[in-house]
């Protein structure tokens, strides 16, 4: 096993990767915004931790900064809903503008600023966490206007990026982990936290550099843009 990097690592799926992958015999890297949560109940040797707000170059700059020199995988996590607004009566802009700012925008500081130490012989993965929400063809409810039009706008981002990446071995996977039981999607979601960090796992492990981009959601289906 190599080096990961988890951002947005305190909590549900965040602090699932990392349990999971230190499991697997990963070192991890694991940031987090204000409080460790669930990190602080790990005791393991190869965990280490960082502050990382992903809306602040300094503070990206400053995580990279203290990243191991090579890293082999990258699971850009952190996000935010948006209060799944009922009409456009209600929406926020300036609300709407820092749900993109940390949904779509973060992830990419993140890739930026880790990118230099990504860039190695061995095949480097970075899993983008999106939704189904961000499928145009699947937009049949609307609603939730900035967290969809942030995660549209991340799927975008990382379909540009891939194909820079392929010249330095880096792919690329965009994941929906489905509807699952975190304090974002409540508890009538059907999917348990463990059953959709394995599956995206699953997926990763069959990325390449050719099928680099693809939209998939945890259970290894490709989804509609």
């Amino acid at each position: 096993m190599g080096v990961a990097v988890v951002t947005g690592a305190n909590r549900g799926l965040g602090a699932e990767w990392v349990s999971q992958l230190l499991e697997e015999g990963w070192q991890v890297y694991a940031g987090y915004r204000n409080e460790l949560g669930r990190l602080a109940t790990f005791t393991n040797e190869k965990l280490t931790t960082h502050v990382l707000d992903v809306q602040s170059n300094e503070s990206v700059e400053l995580f990279a900064h203290n990243a191991p020199q090579k890293i082999d995988l990258l699971i850009n996590n952190a996000g935010v809903a948006d209060g799944r607004w009922r009409n456009l009566a209600e929406i926020d802009d300036k609300w709407a503008l820092e749900v993109i700012d940390i949904n779509a925008l973060g992830p990419v500081r993140v890739v930026k600023s880790l990118y230099g130490k990504m860039q190695h012989d061995s095949l480097t993965n970075i899993a983008m966490i999106s939704s189904l929400m961000a499928s145009i063809d699947d937009c049949h409810m609307g609603r939730s206007y900035a967290y969809r039009a942030s995660k549209t706008a991340l799927n975008m981002f990382t379909v540009s990026m891939k194909k820079e990446a392929v010249e330095d071995n880096i792919a690329f996977v965009i994941l929906h982990p489905g509807w699952v039981k975190t304090d974002m999607g409540g508890d009538r979601a059907p999917v348990e936290i463990p059953d959709s960090v394995s599956g995206m796992r699953r997926v990763l492990a069959s990325r390449t550099l050719d099928n680099t981009g693809e939209f998939v959601q945890y259970d290894g289906q490709i989804l509609p843009w």
